[in-house]
């Protein structure tokens, strides 16, 4: 089966099995950012952004971003640099394996919140969006302080 998709603004057509997961299209095309956990949709690591909202690539088919724009976490390296910096310097940022998913995940949220005007959500509302991302080294205390710091910046 034939599909086309934008993957970072780059147009990719292919010939696929209808039970192709999206991870594994996106590894196959050089996405190495794109990362598997799970395999059970729980972690998060594979999280990619689908039309600007987060999916996880390894339960979402890839005939179904047939005609859809992907962004991974190459396609947005800019943002993830700057989020990056505030996680290392909060000590969020330990052995990396969850970073991929859990940045794509955090710079979904700082647009999703600054379109509703939320640019300093409480922490309740930070823990709920991130509620599938799963990180084994850290408390999650560093985390959130990091993000907090990272939104706070843009109202500064």
């Amino acid at each position: 089966m034939e599909i086309k998709m934008m993957v970072n603004d780059k147009s990719i057509t292919d010939n696929i099995a209808p039970d192709l997961l999206l991870i594994d299209f996106l590894r196959k095309h050089g996405f190495y950012s794109v990362k598997r956990g799970c395999d059970t949709a729980n972690c998060g690591l594979c999280t990619v952004l689908m039309e600007d909202k987060p999916i996880l690539s390894c339960s979402f088919l890839a005939v179904r971003a047939n005609g859809k724009h992907v962004i991974t976490l190459e396609g947005m390296q800019l943002e993830a640099e700057v989020f990056g910096r505030f996680m290392a310097g909060e000590g969020a940022e330990q052995c990396g394996f969850c970073s991929p998913g859990f940045i794509m995940s955090v710079l979904s949220m700082e647009k999703e919140f600054a379109q509703r005007g939320m640019m300093e959500p409480t922490e309740e509302e930070i823990n709920k969006y991130l509620s599938g991302n799963l990180c084994r080294c850290t408390g999650y205390m560093s985390h959130i302080r990091a993000i907090t710091k990272y939104l706070k910046r843009q109202v500064d």
